[in-house]
This record gives C-alpha cells, structure tokens and sequence, in this order.
C-alpha cells in the first residue's frame, strides 16, 4: 500500500493525539533526516505507532541527482518505497507550497494541509535561470532527473535527423562544478549518437569569469584546463551569454556559437520555501541554522541541506553539495526526535572538505581543504569519484530495515 493511502499518512485532526514529524523533500537530506528520525525513535525505544514520520515530496523517489550529467542515468532514480516502507517512515506525494510556522501547518497544491509537532525542510535547490532572451524556450538542463531525460531525448532526436554540424554542437554555460562535469561528459556522450562520419560533435564551455572552475581553486585550475583540452571542450571565458535561440548562442563579445542544444548550468538558490518562515536568508536563499540543525528563531523546525546554511567549522560554512547534505539530513533526523522528547542533541560540525570533479575521459580531480589542494588526478582521482557516485552516497536498497537504520546512524564518513 502506498504511503499516501494510509492513514496515519494523512492531515491530523484536531483531536489526533499521534505526534507528527513531517520532512519536507526527498534529496539527500530529506531522505537521511527521515532515516536518521526512524533510527532515532528505535534507540529511545519508542512505541511504534506513537510517532508518525511523514515525508512530503514532489516526486515518489530518491534521485541521484549529481549524476545527471551522466549519459546512463538508469541507476540514479530510487522509489522512495524501497528505501522508506522497510523503515516504517510515510511518504506521500504532494507539492509543498506553503508552512505557516504559527499555526505548525504546511499546505500543498492539491489543497491538503498537514499539521506538525517538529518539521524538518528538506526542499533543496533549483537551478536559476535568468531572464534571458530565449532561455526558457531553447534552454535544456541537468538540474533534475526530468531535466536530464528531456536533455537526453533531445539528443537522441537530433542524432536521428538531418546531418548537421550544428545538430552535434553543445554550448555549455557555466564553468562551475556541474557545467564541467557536463562538458566533459558530452564529447563522447555526442560521438555514441551522432555515428556518421560526417558530423563532428562540438562541445563550448562559457562562462562569464575569466577562468574555468574558478570554485576549484589555483591548484586545480591546471588540471581542469588540460582535461578539458584532451576531451575536445573549447572554451569562452570572461564572455556572457546574450541571446539564445533556436540557431545558436549569442555571447556579449558578439561572436555566435551554432548549435543546436545549449545545457545551462549557471547558479543555484535554496528552495524558495525558505521565504515561507519569518527569518532572514543569505545570498542564496538558505535558513541559518544552529549547530543542531535548528532553524534560529523558529520554533519546532528544524532545516538541513541545500535550504539551511550550518557552520562546518569556526570558519567555514556548508556548501550546496551531497557532502553536507547527506550529514546534515541525519544529524537533523536524530535531533528533531530527541528535541521531541526532550533529550540530549548533537552538535554537527564536519572538520574536514574534499571536491571530487569528474572530468569525463580525462579521469578526476580529487582535492582537500577548503583551498582546494589538490591530492590526487586522472585515473587514480576517477576510481575516487566512481566509487562515491555509485555507491558512497547510495542508501541501501536490500530493503532491510536495520541496514537502513544503520546507515542513518549520525557518524561522519572518512575521507573518501
């Protein structure tokens, strides 16, 4: 049985005396929060029935989402039921588009509303897209899995038509984490596709900064640059994009890229439900939070991932990333129950960073430390990079409820 037909699953009557933790998105840190709560309730022996875990999300599954720049993205979408249901945690499909943290409510588009006890938002972020001339219209992404099928049909349309060099042409916009990976992925994502010999895929990196990566730091610039080289990805850089259409890219340096697919990658914002709580937001639209993964100033929600911005340190605070999330989700988990029946939280702080860049054929690029020193590359980086996307920061899917409670334990992995 589906998780939205159950009853407990449902909005609480005013005379419900079933306390309720509702986790708002199904990410990387709404999915652990959810896990990590479940796990919680078991450790403070709690009787089943007496606390409902109830996930809201837009879609019934667990996407994968750093993977969407991949080309096979059949390992990268879960069905929540696989990783919820054994762990006794509710799920309901819904679109969230309202909290009142008065009245302890959350609304969806369907007209349903949900009370809460402790609320966890989870919602992660969106690709931003600005208003810029034929973006909507011509645009493609890797934002979401849905985005990333729509990129990939497109595609595979266009290798089935007419032979042109524009139909195998890719422009890229944005250098940062994901436009690279993208880049780099595409060449030979394009030359699987377009097999006559008389189209020549083309892939161009633009970004408005005067260097590649520039998030990447000094010391892994070089090794961005070179694989970029060796996998055929052309770059404009210090340049914006002007106009997209149907033709092609129009960059403010007046010069125009033909193609036929533009993928952009620019920019990311927390969740815009982050406005529905009466705080202030930083430049991204994130929460703050305390190191317990409370949302200041708001009682009874708690908030990790992509919406909340935690301290990681006395210096450093938490990045858009799956690195963060993935913790932040179970330390939030463990904290809003033991927050529910009044016992000891903890402190997140995660005293270590690492960035592991795919750079396609080219291999990786592994780095540590917020300056991004760079420890190891190529071959040796990509087995690194391999074994974090498709295992590190997979949940377990024997749907065996004590590996799912084990694995939402609030430990801090190693370096990978």
């Amino acid at each position: 049985m589906d998780a939205a037909d159950r009853p407990q699953g449902r909005a609480a009557s005013g005379s419900d005396p079933l306390t309720r933790v509702l986790v708002i998105g199904a990410g990387f840190a709404g999915l652990w929060a959810a896990l990590g709560a479940a796990r919680r309730l078991e450790e403070l022996c709690v009787p089943p029935g007496s606390v409902d875990i109830t996930v809201l999300s837009d879609k019934p599954f667990h996407d994968i989402r750093v993977r969407n720049y991949e080309a096979d993205l059949s390992p990268c979408r879960i069905p929540l039921a696989d990783v919820l249901d054994p762990a006794g945690v509710g799920h309901i499909t819904a679109d969230v588009t309202g909290i009142n943290a008065h009245t302890r409510e959350v609304m969806t588009s369907g007209g349903q509303t949900y009370h809460y006890d402790r609320l966890v938002l989870a919602s992660g972020s969106r690709l931003v897209k600005p208003d810029l001339p034929g973006l909507r219209e011509f645009g493609f992404d890797v934002d979401t899995y849905d985005d990333a099928i729509r990129l990939q049909l497109h595609l595979q349309q266009l290798a089935d038509g007419p032979a042109t060099s524009a139909a195998a042409a890719v422009v890229v916009v944005g250098a940062g984490l994901t436009g690279i990976e993208t880049a780099c992925e595409m060449p030979s994502r394009l030359r699987a596709l377009f097999v006559r010999p008389a189209v020549a895929p083309r892939v161009v990196l633009v970004d408005h900064n005067r260097f590649v990566g520039s998030d990447m730091g000094v010391s892994a610039r070089p090794v961005i640059e070179q694989a970029l080289a060796d996998n055929g990805v052309e770059t404009r850089t210090a340049v914006s994009v002007a106009e997209i259409s149907a033709a092609g890219v129009s960059l403010s340096s007046g010069e125009h890229l033909a193609a036929a697919t533009v993928v952009w990658c620019a920019g990311m914002r927390a969740n815009s439900l982050t406005e529905q709580l009466p705080v202030t937001r930083d430049r991204l639209g994130r929460v703050a939070v305390d190191d317990y993964l409370r949302v200041v100033g708001v009682p009874a929600v708690f908030a990790a991932g992509d919406v909340a911005v935690a301290k990681m340190d006395d210096e450093h605070v938490s990045v858009m990333s799956c690195q963060h999330g993935r913790p932040m989700g179970r330390y939030a988990g463990y904290n809003v129950i033991s927050d529910l029946f009044g016992k000891p939280l903890l402190a997140l702080r995660i005293p270590w960073y690492v960035t592991v860049l795919d750079l396609g054929p080219a291999g990786a690029v592994y780095t540590e430390g917020w300056d991004r020193t760079v420890v190891s590359r190529g071959a040796e980086a990509k087995v690194t990079k391999q074994t974090i996307n498709t295992r590190r920061i997979y949940p377990p899917l024997t749907r065996d409820r004590a590996d799912l409670l084990a694995a939402a334990a609030p430990d801090l992995q190693a370096r990978p």
